[in-house]
């Protein structure tokens, strides 16, 4: 534990950040998840709903630099190719 009062600070807002992100992170996951659910179900109307519901939150994580532009345009490009498999 840090004895200087700017580093204290430091300390807890870093665990803010990191405990905020992981539940970002994980909300991705999650959807991610779902989408994939949704395919495997080959409910194709509720895949594409859901998946817009993914990019969106995609986005979002991007914005906030939870995860790279890059990573999230890989993700839902997969995420969509996936959907438009679906018969």
């Amino acid at each position: 534990m840090p004895n200087i009062k700017s580093s204290i600070r430091s300390v807890k807002t870093d665990a803010e950040r990191r405990a905020t992100n992981a539940a970002k992170k994980s909300a991705v996951r999650t959807v991610a998840k779902k989408v994939e659910a949704k395919v495997a179900e080959g409910n194709k109307a509720e895949a594409e709903v859901t998946l817009k519901n993914a990019s969106s939150l995609l986005d979002k994580a991007a914005q906030d630099g939870v995860i790279s532009k890059n990573a999230a345009a890989r993700k839902k490009s997969k995420l969509a190719k996936k959907v438009n498999k679906v018969q």
